[in-house]
């Protein structure tokens, strides 16, 4: 940080400029660092987690060190980087709207993979906030709010079994993060893993459907809020059905009723359905979400910032969503980076509606992965670090003791 701009009077600067647009704003706050750092590497490093999960890291001459999150395993965002090496290493790590072109547009689409790019992309923007010495929500133009509210899962119950669902509800009700909203497979309630889905629904089945949720609902009462989990497995006429056995039960989305990409069947489900449709966990930048944003197909998108384009893709889909009052939730199966990556996504966008969280579960893997600087959420919300960057400070003993099977020390 220059000798005359203290951290006190840039962030100050920050939050006296518009939000919008996002990337003008990034520019004035980065102008003042520009040229002054290289990058020099790229690793890739997969963590054993219930979800395969895989850290990016990118060191520069500086000394400096940004963290990210791909949606690959460690071999496959090891075999990407070779590649996106090419376009970075040497290059100022500052330039992130160049680096997030060429790394998506100089190539042919299949070798621009973006769960890769959308790591590298994380790592950037956490390498920003170092170098300018600002949390990255300020970077983007933010804070709209100082915390994000989330929601967890609830699918470690048998909802067929009102006994089950009571005993869940009061154990869930004493947690300390006090969620208040809980997303349920679909899966639990028919009892059948999602890969032994057939695509069709018979009434029996709907009717099963309607009682487990139901049993939920009546468990749970009125003041915790419960979300339908589907796989995107089933056809028009059953995601139809879905939507209308769980309605009585005032679900807060019905998630991923219909196979992806986009097809008119999602605006047959949106148009017979009473309840919030949402989906996106498995599109890509603008181009996945364009035509159900074009066709008012969903009523909530649901991007993953290690899938979707990182930081700087996800936020041109949020831009796009503004265009049509669309929500956009997060989805996050993800470790500490992603998890912090998403608070300041969401505290960045006004259109933010809540994030998935892998918080609270009883490996406490997210959690355990801060050396400092935990998490710290309160009735369901997340607060933001508003350390420069992410906030994330990882416990090098703890990924160590849990690397995933054949991987090296950032390999």
């Amino acid at each position: 940080m220059t000798p005359h701009m203290s951290r006190r009077n840039l962030l100050r600067l920050a939050l006296t400029l518009p939000a919008g647009p996002w990337l003008a704003h990034y520019t004035a706050l980065a102008t003042p660092y520009r040229n002054k750092v290289r990058i020099t590497g790229i690793k890739a490093m997969g963590i054993k987690t219930a979800t395969g999960n895989c850290l990016i890291r990118v060191d520069t001459d500086a000394g400096l060190t940004g963290y990210g999150e791909a949606g690959a395993t460690g071999a496959m965002a090891r075999a990407r980087i070779k590649t996106m090496e090419t376009l970075l290493v040497g290059k100022d790590p500052l330039a992130i709207e160049q680096h997030f072109h060429n790394m998506t547009s100089l190539m042919h689409t299949y070798m621009a993979h973006i769960p890769t790019i959308s790591g590298i992309d994380l790592a950037l923007w956490d390498l920003a906030g170092k170098i300018t010495g600002l949390p990255v929500c300020v970077l983007l133009g933010g804070p709209f709010r100082d915390s994000i509210q989330m929601y967890s899962h609830g699918n470690n119950v048998d909802m067929l079994d009102p006994g089950s669902c009571r005993e869940w509800a009061q154990r869930i009700k004493q947690q300390p993060e006090g969620f208040t909203a809980f997303k349920i497979g679909i899966d639990t309630a028919l009892g059948i893993p999602p890969a032994r889905y057939t695509s069709t629904l018979d009434k029996a089945q709907l009717r099963t459907v309607s009682r487990a949720y139901t049993n939920v609902r009546e468990a749970l009462g009125p003041d915790i809020e419960i979300a339908v989990h589907c796989h995107n497995e089933f056809d028009t006429p059953s995601a139809i059905g879905v939507a209308k056995a769980v309605e009585p039960m005032d679900p807060l989305f019905l998630e991923d009723p219909l196979n992806v990409p986009y097809s008119e069947g999602w605006v047959a489900v949106k148009r017979s359905a009473r309840i919030p449709i949402l989906t996106g966990e498995k599109l890509e930048m603008v181009r996945g979400f364009r035509p159900f944003l074009d066709n008012q197909a969903v009523d909530i998108i649901h991007p993953d910032l290690a899938f979707a384009g990182g930081i700087t893709g996800t936020r041109k889909i949020a831009d796009y969503a503004q265009l049509t009052r669309t929500p956009v939730a997060l989805h996050n199966v993800g470790t500490l980076v992603l998890t912090y990556a998403s608070a300041h996504f969401g505290t960045s966008i006004q259109n933010f509606y809540r994030s998935e969280s892998a918080l609270g579960r009883p490996t406490r893997q997210v959690e355990d992965m801060a050396s400092s600087n935990p998490p710290e959420v309160k009735n369901s919300k997340l607060k933001v670090p508003m350390e420069p960057g992410l906030g994330v400070d990882l416990n090098p003993d703890f990924l160590r003791r849990n690397l995933a099977d054949g991987e090296e020390w950032w390999g």
